[in-house]
């Protein structure tokens, strides 16, 4: 089986490829420095694009079992601190996004043997703020900047592809916690400096999947036929922010008790503090009832895993 990996280099991408290329597929991630991809799994190799169009890898998607589009640039931006959502910022996260998905809709309609999936990466951002209700597959999308773009341009830019005959599937993916980068490396610096805390009220909810979670629910999604369009890639177990700070404090060995105001997230990052201050209880109802089975269900096993090594 062959998979095409678009933003297969960034988190996800990698520990996706990693898990196709241990069952034996053939995974090719599409980079615009594929130079920059470092040392790859048997299986796996990288390839350029240019991030905006079918050009040069167009033809690989003739014949391949699926597309994961999972490119766009880090909402959150690369370094420690969120880059604050500037009129410049957005406009590119949403080309990034928006160009990837019609680079593939270009891919799939060159293809005279049609991938059999494309899976569309999307964010629970969909929902918005949604206090303490449950939140599922069946929840409307919400009205806030990053809402209205997932629901109105970022998941429709593939969407053209199930008038080919093309099975879609949406995966609305929670922070992915992952050692040393990611959503976790952000947290667990403070804790490390005996400052760490809730953010704002610490009432949120804070929606969470473990990488290895993330990559197998993604596998499991290509595999089963069955799977169509959107389902919620997060652990079973969402927390309050408040709760989860303090067993990211117990396993860490240190204390949660010096909470972020938030007067001073949204002085600091803008409109960037609305995703850390409002949060989603987002639940993988269609994962769960699909028969995905989690190997870290709860905040505490996860980060036991991910953090295994010593603290200091």
């Amino acid at each position: 089986m062959r998979v095409i990996i678009t933003g297969g280099t960034g988190l996800i991408g990698r520990a996706l490829a990693t898990e196709l290329a241990a069952d034996g597929h053939e995974v090719i991630l599409l980079s615009r420095s594929p130079e920059r991809a470092g040392q790859l799994p048997p299986g796996v190799r990288a390839e350029r694009w240019d991030g905006r169009t079918a050009a040069g890898w167009g033809p690989l998607a003739d014949g391949a079992e699926a597309i994961v589009n999972l490119a766009g640039a880090n909402l959150a931006g690369e370094r420690f601190f969120p880059s604050r959502w500037t009129a410049e910022r957005k406009r590119l996260i949403r080309d990034s996004r928006v160009n990837a998905g019609r680079a593939v809709v270009q891919a799939v309609e060159q293809a005279r043997q049609k991938p059999a999936v494309v899976v569309q990466a999307s964010g629970v951002g969909y929902y918005g703020p949604c206090g303490d209700e449950p939140v599922t597959e069946d929840t409307p999308a919400g009205h806030d900047y990053l809402a209205r773009f997932a629901a109105e341009e970022w998941e429709p830019s593939t969407a053209p592809v199930e008038e080919m005959g093309v099975r879609r599937v949406i995966i609305r993916s929670a922070a992915v916690l992952a050692p040393n980068e990611g959503a976790l490396w952000r947290l667990v610096l403070p804790f490390r400096l005996f400052v760490g805390g809730p953010m704002g009220s610490g009432r949120q909810w804070f929606p969470w999947i473990h990488i290895q979670d993330e990559a197998r629910a993604i596998h499991f999604l290509i595999a089963h036929q069955e799977a169509r369009g959107p389902f919620n890639l997060v652990a079973p177990d969402p927390l309050p922010n408040a709760r989860f700070a303090q067993v990211l404090g117990r396993v860490m060995g240190r204390p949660s008790w010096l909470p972020v105001p938030a007067l001073a997230l949204k002085l600091a990052f803008g409109e960037v503090a609305g995703v850390l201050l409002e949060g989603q209880r987002a639940v993988p109802k269609r994962l769960l009832e699909l028969g995905f089975h989690f190997l870290f269900p709860s905040a505490e096993s996860a980060l036991r895993d991910l953090l295994r090594s010593p603290v200091v």
